[in-house]
């Protein structure tokens, strides 16, 4: 999913047989719509934050977890 302009969220049709790529206003993030081409209801996702890679991944140095005992 990619925004096209301010205001303007662009969105692809889950739907397998549609795909339609549907321009939704920035008002409608986390409503359902409803695609005009097959009417399959879409939920707009909310924006989300970029978040640092570094804080995703473990530490280097982390110790390893112990080896699970039989």
């Amino acid at each position: 999913m990619t925004e096209k302009a301010a205001g303007t969220i662009r969105v692809m049709c889950p739907n397998l047989r549609c795909r339609a790529v549907l321009g939704v206003p920035e008002g409608a993030r986390g409503r359902l719509v409803r695609c005009k081409n097959c009417g399959m209801n879409i939920r707009i996702p909310q924006k989300q934050e970029a978040k640092p890679a570094d804080a995703a991944a473990p530490p280097a140095d982390a110790p390893a977890a112990p080896p699970a005992k039989k």
